[in-house]
């Protein structure tokens, strides 16, 4: 059936995310392999998008490992260059979704502070019709519980959702609950998927 709604992720969707490519920069790919070997810095993350105060958890986080303290602290205070860039076609497709009339969700696993950091710096953060992040939830994809809460609050079938995201797992759960679902790889593909179902023209997912 032609989908009624489209959701998209927003990390490695949207806007690249991508924070060892950061720290090759900043510390290089030595000292950042050793780094992300000795601390979990994706689970700390985990945590702020499951709802945890961004800056103390990763302050926290910071004080248990002083001897990478600086390094640690630059998730915090260095989040924007982490999260970076944004991926211009994807957001070409959002607003050509919405010029067709067609409602765009965002469900992502973000963090509350993380999240109003990145819709100031990405203005088009702004124009979904509803978004549903997960640290103002306090639960994470795949977890079963956000994709129920998502068909719980808009009331449109779950055969009529259309996601993309692109991670494997989250994509797994949507769709053993029904959603039609896009793999993400890449902007050209998610274009393909929406001419394909018939939401675009060729001209429009250009």
């Amino acid at each position: 059936m032609r989908p009624e709604v489209v959701i998209f992720d927003i990390g490695n969707v949207l806007i690249a995310w991508q924070p060892e490519r950061y720290y090759d920069r900043v510390i290089g790919p030595d000292r950042r392999r050793a780094l992300f070997a000795e601390v979990d810095l994706h689970d700390m993350n985990e945590a702020v998008d499951r709802g945890a105060d961004f800056r103390e958890t990763v302050y926290a986080c910071a004080e248990a490992y002083p001897h990478w303290r600086d390094e640690i602290r630059m998730w915090h205070d260095n989040w924007l260059e982490l999260a970076t860039p944004a991926i211009p076609r994807s957001v070409r497709l959002l607003r050509a979704l919405r010029a067709q009339g067609v409602p765009v969700f965002a469900l992502t696993n973000f963090g509350v502070g993380t999240f109003a950091l990145a819709e100031l710096a990405y203005p088009f953060l702004t124009e979904f019709d509803r978004r549903y992040i997960s640290g103002q939830m306090q639960v994470t994809k795949p977890d079963a519980e956000i994709y129920a809460r998502v068909e719980a609050d808009c009331g449109i079938a779950p055969e009529a959702l259309l996601f993309t995201d692109d991670r494997a797992d989250n994509i797994a759960t949507a769709s053993g609950r029904g959603w039609q679902t896009h793999l993400f790889e890449g902007p050209d593909g998610w274009a393909q998927c929406l001419v394909s179902v018939g939401l675009l023209s060729e001209a429009g997912a250009a």
